[in-house]
């Protein structure tokens, strides 16, 4: 288990459960039963670990492409790239931060819903079920400094997503800028675009157990 978009001293972060030999749950459907049953907003299975090959699922469905799991599986691994159904994840390691490279049009539908104030940000309830809601507000325009909180929307038991890199890839692609974002309780991604359609997501991962 690990955790993902740790802030900077080391706590939060987004928990993430690894089979890191996917083999021992080859079908798609033991897959989806672990998954729900380890009840972590997303598990991913290492199919080749030289390669970066790798499968994600939430508890109630499998995912082309997510982004604390490819944050949290390219810092395990250590390899250049990921593979996954959407397409191949660069990755890299920069001191404390694992950074993936990924596509904004990989990313399921969300809703980017923008706040006047943080505070209005931290105080919002659980909004009804069915619509993947992540909420914004500016902390600092300038210094490109947000605060986030993710609302997926499932009826899978996971009523806030603490950190969420898809969501934030997707903010990064519409605002055109580098973004540091405070998420959830207190974690922390980073993101930048890149030529050609490109964004990186960035963040701190720990092995929890």
């Amino acid at each position: 288990m690990l955790r993902v978009f740790c802030g900077p001293r080391g706590g939060y972060g987004n928990e993430l459960g690894v089979v890191r030999d996917g083999s021992v749950l080859p079908g798609p459907e033991e897959r989806q039963e672990f998954a729900a049953k380890l009840g972590f907003s997303e598990t991913v299975f290492v199919d080749d670990p030289e390669r970066g090959v790798i499968d994600i699922y939430t508890p109630t469905t499998r995912l082309p492409f997510a982004g604390h799991p490819c944050v949290g599986a390219a810092w395990l691994l250590d390899v250049p790239e990921l593979v996954t159904p959407a397409g191949v994840v660069g990755a890299r390691q920069d001191g404390e931060f694992c950074w993936i490279e990924a596509r904004a049009e990989w990313v399921p539908p969300r809703t980017l819903r923008q706040y006047a104030t943080a505070a209005e940000v931290d105080e919002l309830p659980l909004p009804p079920k069915g619509e993947w809601i992540y909420a914004w507000a500016w902390l600092d325009e300038p210094a490109g400094r947000i605060r986030a909180r993710a609302f997926p929307g499932r009826d899978d038991g996971i009523d806030e997503d603490e950190a969420t890199g898809a969501a934030a890839l997707l903010l990064t692609d519409r605002l055109g800028r580098a973004l540091n974002i405070t998420q959830g309780t207190g974690s922390q991604i980073l993101t930048a675009p890149q030529p050609e359609g490109w964004t990186e997501v960035g963040g701190r991962v720990y092995l929890e157990r």
